[in-house]
């Protein structure tokens, strides 16, 4: 859906606040007794957990978007 290996989110403060609002949001919807937007935002949260805690390589991110700059 986006990027989530994307420079803007090399702050830990941005990857933990995305994680909270989508499972936050998840939360919120299973309140209000809407079981399938809570699994879409839980799985949503799920992923971008994932993607920004275990799979989140900073220095790798910061080399693709250096050499990708400066060679266009």
């Amino acid at each position: 859906m986006f990027d989530v290996q994307h420079p803007f989110f090399i702050p830990l403060w941005r990857r933990i606040a995305v994680v909270a609002a989508c499972l936050g949001w998840a939360l919120l919807e299973l309140s209000w007794g809407n079981p399938g937007w809570s699994i879409l935002f839980g799985a949503i949260g799920s992923y971008c957990a994932h993607q920004f805690f275990v799979a989140f390589d900073a220095e790798a991110i910061r080399k693709k978007y250096t050499d990708e700059g400066g060679s266009s």
